[in-house]
């Protein structure tokens, strides 16, 4: 099993190194100079210009500046956003939480619905049920997230007046972050139910509009591996030996059919943290996505690659886990390791 890390972690480091490269070129391919925007149209001589040009690294060769970043990176150093004049890293934890948060919760409810949709569609193979449950997932799958997002707002929000439309808790709450997460700080707070459940207000829509992918890709995949897994010897042997509907189904094929569902949980987890970038400018959620689309429009170079770099070791070490998990889970997997 070390040695099956090892592997997956030289492995890696290529990966990151030409995500890096390949973020590092397309933001330079964006068209506007961050100079020209921090000093505005009118706000700036050509040696003023040049001279903040020089200081945000700018003037030298690209291949040196792709080298610098390279060195800073690796000993932890991002830089400093050129908006802000903050180190990348700080303000990528401080909004990480948010996103953090926000994504648990949105596969939490993915799981929760999509697990039990997918048994009850394959143990209703080929009926009108499993039917309906398998459209609607398919549904799910095919929605585009702007879309879904608008109308929930349209409907929740703007006709009915349940949920809010933007932002992690009222206004009216002066919440002061002690782990980022708003749904534990209400309580460290002391804000009480009250506040807990102004942020989960907040979140109700943010979540479902996230997990919606997620809650189709995995009722999908329950269905499938577990109609593959009542197909197996051992489930006819358990038939035969008369044991009832119950034990054969859960306690034998469920919990070896989730194998697989726990690979797809692991890697959306992944793509929720790293996709959440239309959720959260939807909703004004102060997450890194809103982060990064602020980020291109500002041009902020050192934000804009330093955050695709970061979000890329996040992909990488879900997919190293899920590895590890799924041949820790699949026994048959552990001597090819």
């Amino acid at each position: 099993m070390l040695s099956f890390l090892l592997r997956r972690l030289l492995h890696a480091g290529p990966t990151l190194l030409g995500v890096s490269l390949v973020a590092f070129m397309l933001i330079r391919l964006v068209p506007g100079d961050p100079v020209l925007l921090m000093l505005g149209e009118r706000g700036g001589s050509p040696e003023a210009v040049a001279q903040l040009r020089h200081n945000l690294g700018l003037d030298q060769p690209l291949y040196m500046q792709y080298w610098h970043f390279i060195a800073n990176a690796a000993t932890g150093d991002f830089g400093n956003s050129v908006v802000s004049n903050r180190p990348v890293w700080e303000e990528f934890t401080d909004r990480f939480p948010a996103t953090l948060e926000l994504s648990l919760v949105a596969l939490l409810w993915a799981v929760l619905l999509g697990v039990p949709i997918g048994v009850i569609a394959a143990l209703k193979r080929r009926r009108w049920m499993d039917y309906v449950l398998m459209s609607v997932s398919l549904v799910g799958y095919s929605m585009p997230i702007f879309w879904w997002g608008l109308m929930l707002i349209l409907l929740f929000s703007v006709s009915l007046g349940w949920t809010p439309v933007s932002g992690r808790i009222s206004a009216a709450f002066d919440l002061e972050p002690w782990s980022g997460f708003y749904l534990l700080d209400t309580w460290v707070r002391g804000l009480g139910w009250a506040g807990f459940w102004a942020a989960v207000n907040h979140m109700i829509l943010p979540a479902l509009v996230l997990g919606t992918i997620p809650f189709a890709a995995i009722a999908r995949m329950t269905r499938s591996s577990l109609l593959e897994v009542m197909r197996e010897d051992y489930v006819r042997t358990a038939k035969a030996k008369g044991l009832s509907f119950f034990q054969i189904v859960f306690v034998h094929a469920l919990r070896n059919a989730l194998i697989p569902v726990v690979t797809v949980i692991g890697l959306m987890l992944g793509m929720l943290l790293t996709g959440a970038v239309l959720t959260e400018t939807l909703f004004s959620w102060p997450g890194v996505g809103r982060w990064m689309v602020a980020s291109v429009l500002a041009r902020d170079y050192p934000v804009l690659q330093s955050g695709v770099l970061l979000l890329s070791v996040l992909i990488v070490a879900m997919n190293v886990l899920v590895d590890l998990l799924y041949t820790w889970l699949n026994p048959r997997l552990r001597g090819n390791v």
